[in-house]
């Protein structure tokens, strides 16, 4: 629900909720470096205190924000998790967060940004990330750690860079997330060739 400005201050039980929807808001409207607490909580129509006493500064709400990105991700691809096509299906999730919440995307994994020794942020974190090596595994049946941490940050880095590309304008297909799905499949085919003849090449080493 977005907040008007000059609207009476949410009352304590959700304003943290309010205020972390406001911040989503505002890094679309203006970005990351132009987000300031004082903005907030003026177009938010609470006091100028609310977001300090919240998050403590804005390194507090950007981890806020990335956690609430963490959990929202791992809820998302945890359902693909035990089918032969997992690694796919969350791939297709993590591309579809990214568009539907760019904001979240945008924080969650810059360090620089983040409190990375945050007890919440971490947990959010590792369980995303656990839910990717789970889908590597369920799609490849590789059980050893190693092999699987490896095709992880390959796959990883390939729907990654896929997210960024899309939200930057920088592939041509409509930010849509109802698109993921057809563009996937659309560059299967490429990504299945580019990643045998590279293999090939690294094998030949």
């Amino acid at each position: 629900m977005r907040i008007a400005e000059g609207e009476a201050p949410y009352h304590h039980g959700d304003l943290r909720a309010a205020l972390l929807e406001a911040a989503a808001e505002e890094i679309d409207r203006v970005g990351v470096a132009k987000l300031s607490l004082r903005e907030l909580a003026r177009r938010a129509g609470v006091s100028h205190a609310a977001p300090a006493h919240h998050f403590g500064d804005k390194t507090g709400l950007l981890t806020a924000l990335a956690t609430e990105g963490f959990r929202m991700l791992h809820e998302r691809t945890g359902p693909t998790l035990g089918r032969p096509d997992a690694l796919v299906r969350a791939g297709e999730q993590y591309v579809e967060f990214a568009l539907e919440h760019p904001a979240h995307f945008s924080v969650m994994f810059d360090p620089h940004l983040l409190r990375m020794s945050d007890p919440a942020l971490e947990a959010e974190r590792n369980q995303a990330f656990e839910n990717f090596f789970a889908a590597v595994s369920d799609t490849t049946g590789t059980a050893d750690a190693e092999r699987v941490s490896n095709e992880a940050i390959a796959a990883w880095s390939v729907v990654h860079g896929v997210a960024v590309l899309w939200l930057q304008g920088n592939l041509g297909f409509a930010a849509d997330p109802s698109n993921v799905g057809r563009v996937f499949s659309q560059l299967s085919e490429g990504f299945l060739s580019v990643a045998v003849k590279s293999a090939g090449h690294f094998l030949a080493y």
